[in-house]
């Protein structure tokens, strides 16, 4: 493993990273304008999902080691006598990496595996030492499909946790509903405190640790609804219910006000806006707004480690701000938004006190560094890059634009134009998310990075479906998957030709997950406008849903929210579209995505070879959905470069 050590600098400036060897005699803008190599894109992040400990002293996080993801704890000063590091289950995503208190930590992971003839999502819950390194499996003895919902943890340094677990996969069996369990993470030993309930699926628990809501569901009317117990009392009765498969929901509380049925709970308003609103639970009256943003609604809480004050809360805006609403850390953002100049800095990790922080400076245009942050004694110290091989180098600036999709909606996205080039008369590639509820932001992104250094200019669309827009963006997606959707992703390669950034006969499409998907229908529906297309873990046929959810316990409101997306999925399925292909596609997917199966690029291949389309397929045999070893990631951009210097090369 490669770091920079710790040093302490001056809060109010932010250290830029020595040169490379290569590159200690060039000037800045020589390294600003230089093209990199692709190894450069395809090294992985140093660290991701990084986590500090309650007393602020290590951390933990998933790190890439020797070209792999791995599990890593370890003291701020990088001392390697006192690292642990594990290795990541083969075939599993980890979801979550959370401190228990300044000894333990707690891992959520997800796979798929094989029950019977299907294969499902399977979650469970780890336990690891930070002194020995010690592994623990928790929840052993439910066996059921999830074993994973960890719903308290302590904040006094002990080792038990509540967590819900199902003992069985049979839904004529009690043992189907998950029950809760007290778990020590240390030993592994466990202690039933609930029995399941029937159609009971998700539990949660007040700051001290006690049960105090349920929430129902019952697939055969899509009907969801709130069991709330009072403080003290086991007695849970239905107090609220909502329709799903009508796109009603239930509010439910993150907060327990002590000796109270009130709850704090992110909630509409009267006008339609989603504030944090403090409503007795009890009597299902609200009792008091305790925030609301002007401008956007709140889509999710920051809570301090007791669980006793609200630090924060995310906003739905574009550029997923955060406002802090604690005092302390609210000072402790601003000083560190004037030490980054010009960059971006995110406090994503604190310490039970709120006094030593974790930091990520970076900009659209740069992977970003991550720093340790003592608030108290004023010091910022480097820990390390995002990308040593990248380091503190000015990438393609991108920046947002806007265009009037063919119905007058406007669309905005990110464009990121290519260092050295006038950006007129361009090769393009239009990149759009996967999702397809996500959206992109001024963030860095190595796959546009990657292109732009090619010499490419990239569009990154947010179409109508897309988040960050508010509810009603969202819902303009209903119905229209595979058509005004896909249009909104067409109109803006027009908006860029039209402009003059964008030469109309050298323009291929790109995306992963959704994004392949509408990769590969760009250039069925419209395929005199594309040169290529690459579809990356992308979705050929759409039957159910994205992902195959047979089985699942949501399978019929599943069923019917994807039925609102579009109203026939075979008439916009690619693979059903062959005939209407002209540009060459690339398929690359890994044979171990638990997300997309590997089967529907493998269909796709097939059938444009027996169309007599030109089509190439790169089948990974140890690639996830995310591309998490660097050897994948190597070989991805290495087909992605071949496939468009063949097809639309950049000079």
């Amino acid at each position: 493993m490669t770091s920079t050590q710790s040093q302490e600098i001056p809060a109010r400036t932010v250290e830029k990273p020595a040169p490379t060897e290569g590159a200690r005699t060039a000037s800045k803008s020589q390294l600003s304008a230089e093209k990199l190599p692709l190894e450069a894109f395809a090294k992985l992040p140093f660290i991701e999902m990084i986590e500090l400990s309650p007393n602020g002293q290590y951390f933990a996080g998933v790190f890439g080691v020797k070209g792999e993801q791995r599990i890593l704890i370890s003291p701020l000063n990088f001392d390697r006598t006192k690292i642990k590091m594990l290795p990541i289950p083969d075939e599993t995503e980890i979801s979550r990496i959370r401190w228990i208190n300044d000894d333990n930590i707690l891992i959520s992971m997800y796979g798929l595996t094989r029950v019977f003839d299907d294969r499902w999502y399977i979650s469970r819950i780890f336990g690891v030492n930070r002194k020995t390194g010690e592994f623990t499996k928790l929840l052993t003895r439910q066996t059921g499909q999830n074993a994973a919902q960890v719903i308290w943890t302590p904040s006094d340094g002990s080792a038990e946790i509540l967590a819900a677990g199902q003992g069985s996969i049979y839904s004529d069996e009690d043992e189907f509903w998950p029950g809760v369990f007290r778990v020590n993470v240390e030993t592994g030993k466990q202690k039933r405190v609930l029995k399941g309930k029937q159609y009971v699926t998700r539990w949660g628990a007040d700051g001290s640790g006690n049960v105090r809501f349920g929430l129902g569901y019952n697939d055969r009317n899509q009907t969801s609804r709130l069991l709330y117990a009072k403080e003290g009392s086991r007695a849970f009765r239905t107090v609220d219910k909502a329709d799903l498969g009508e796109e009603e929901s239930l509010d439910v509380p993150f907060y327990f006000v002590p000796g109270t049925d009130n709850g704090w709970m992110i909630r509409d308003n009267a006008e339609g806006k989603s504030v944090i609103m403090e409503h007795n639970i009890a009597t299902g009256e609200d009792v008091r707004t305790v925030y609301e943003n002007p401008d956007s609604d709140v889509i999710r809480v920051k809570m301090s480690h007791d669980r006793s004050k609200l630090l924060g809360v995310r906003l739905n805006a574009k550029d997923n701000d955060f406002e802090w609403l604690d005092p302390k850390v609210k000072q402790a953002q601003e000083v560190l938004d004037e030490a980054a100049t010009n960059a971006n800095a995110r406090i994503v990790s604190l310490s039970r006190d709120q006094t030593k922080m974790l930091v990520r400076i970076g900009t659209a245009d740069n992977p970003g560094l991550i720093y340790f942050y003592d608030h108290a004694k004023g010091n910022l110290s480097k820990l390390a890059s995002v990308n040593e091989a990248i380091g503190d180098r000015r990438l393609a600036r991108a920046k947002y634009v806007q265009y009037e999709a063919r119905d007058g909606l406007e669309i905005e996205g990110v464009l990121t134009l290519p260092r050295g080039r006038v950006a007129k008369d361009l090769p393009f590639i239009v990149l759009p998310h996967g999702g397809p509820w996500s959206h992109d932001s001024l963030s860095y992104d190595y796959w546009a990075q990657f292109l732009a250094n090619m010499g490419y200019a990239v569009l990154q669309p947010n179409f109508r479906g897309s988040t960050g827009y508010g509810q009603a963006f969202v819902k303009k997606g209903q119905g229209q998957m595979g058509f005004a959707m896909q249009d909104d992703i067409s109109d803006g390669v027009r908006w860029a030709v039209d402009q003059g950034i964008a030469n109309p006969d050298r323009v291929c499409i790109m995306g992963a997950s959704y994004g392949g998907y509408a990769a590969m229908w760009g250039i069925a529906k419209d395929p005199d406008q594309y040169r290529c297309a690459i579809a990356i873990s992308g979705v050929a046929a759409l039957r159910r849903e994205v992902n195959d959810f047979g089985g699942s316990i949501r399978e019929n409101l599943y069923r019917k929210q994807w039925r609102r997306m579009t109203p026939d999925f075979r008439a916009v399925s690619p693979l059903y579209a062959i005939d209407r292909i002209k540009a060459p596609l690339l398929l690359v997917h890994g044979k171990k995505d638990v997300t997309v199966d590997h089967g529907q690029s493998s269909k796709m291949y097939k059938a444009m070879k027996k169309a007599g389309k030109a089509v190439d397929f790169v089948s990974l045999e140890k690639a996830d959905h995310y591309f998490t070893r660097e050897a994948d990631r190597m070989a991805l951009l290495q087909s992605i470069e071949n496939f468009l210097l063949t097809h639309n090369p950049p000079d």
